[in-house]
């Protein structure tokens, strides 16, 4: 039997008791008001609406999809389940072309549903579990960036002449905890204040980094307990336990999923595709979650994460809509 043989992926009632039973662990709550087991089934005419509820405290209406990211959407709450298995149980990504014609939805909706999937994959940059490593533990940090090479394109050599032939490539920065998690940020520059101030944020004092020869990271040894590297450009990738290619590995994983599934990825919305990839290397079969576990995690995650396709602002006084800015 298949995991998509489950009633949540087909049935619209199963898919909502499911939601619920992860979003509400501890009874259901009003979005609204906050109370909790304070509510019932409400009535729309003559028929149950499935999934809506009212609650006997402030007296409003509600179901599991408000203050998520599931909520003002028309999509069936079984086929964002599906989505979400696709997304999470595919190692390089899914395609928005991909996922319009599994799901059987329109171009539009598949990419709009595919975003806010992955915004409840971003735990965000002030992450809750606290910094990484600590005593005994070893984390490593690299810098790659993504972008037509010229050294390989005749034409992009042409576009960006001489000292121009880097300025279009969007720099990505990667810590990784040997055996643990990875976070990954899509900065401006890899000066030594950019990359060593997000280290020293995301990362305590206690542990032992490990890094290439960049110049970038002369000042980490008087920042952590231990610091050391790898010299790539003398052909040295390996000395004893100092390397770098725990991260380098993760960079090989998100690159394929550029290359090969999404072709290509804006700037204004990279960070999103960095959380995707974060939250499947944070959930791998190698800390024990298997695909069905870490699409849960996603549903789990849902609550507090809204994402609308434009940011309605108010200017003097009326409401209008303006596109959202770049992350």
């Amino acid at each position: 039997m298949s995991v998509l043989d489950a009633p949540h992926f087909h049935d619209e009632a199963a898919a909502y008791a499911y939601v619920e039973a992860r979003v509400w662990p501890n009874g259901r709550t009003c979005p609204h008001c906050g109370a909790v087991d304070e509510s019932g089934k409400a009535l729309q005419g003559k028929r149950d609406r499935i999934g809506l509820y009212k609650c006997y405290a402030c007296r409003k209406p509600f179901t599991v999809k408000i203050g998520t990211i599931f909520e003002a959407s028309h999509i069936p709450l079984h086929v964002w389940l599906q989505a979400m298995f696709l997304m999470a149980s595919s190692k390089k990504g899914i395609s928005s072309h991909q996922l319009h014609r599994t799901l059987g939805i329109t171009l539009k909706s598949a990419w709009f549903l595919s975003h806010r999937i992955r915004e409840a994959m971003a735990i965000g940059y002030v992450r809750p579990d606290g910094q990484m490593g600590g005593p005994g533990k070893v984390v490593e940090a690299d810098e790659t960036v993504i972008g037509p090479n010229p050294t390989k394109d005749s034409r992009v050599r042409r576009k960006y002449p001489g000292k121009h032939s880097r300025a279009h490539l969007v720099p990505i920065y990667s810590l990784v905890e040997r055996g643990g998690e990875v976070r990954s940020f899509h900065v401006r520059d890899v000066s030594t204040a950019t990359l060593t101030g997000i280290m020293q944020d995301q990362v305590n004092e206690k542990t032992y980094i490990m890094t290439d020869e960049a110049t970038a990271y002369r000042p980490v040894k008087r920042m952590f307990l231990a610091h050391s590297s790898v010299n790539h450009s003398r052909g040295e990738y390996v000395r004893e336990a100092v390397h770098t290619n725990t991260v380098e590995n993760f960079f090989s994983i998100f690159k394929r999923g550029l290359f090969g599934t999404y072709q290509h990825m804006s700037q204004k919305h990279l960070a999103r595709y960095l959380a995707e990839f974060d939250f499947r290397y944070n959930n791998r079969k190698g800390l024990g979650i298997e695909d069905v576990e870490r699409a849960d995690n996603i549903v789990k995650a849902a609550p507090g994460k809204r994402l609308t396709y434009r940011i309605p602002r108010k200017r003097n006084g009326k409401a209008v809509v303006v596109p959202p800015p770049a992350l």
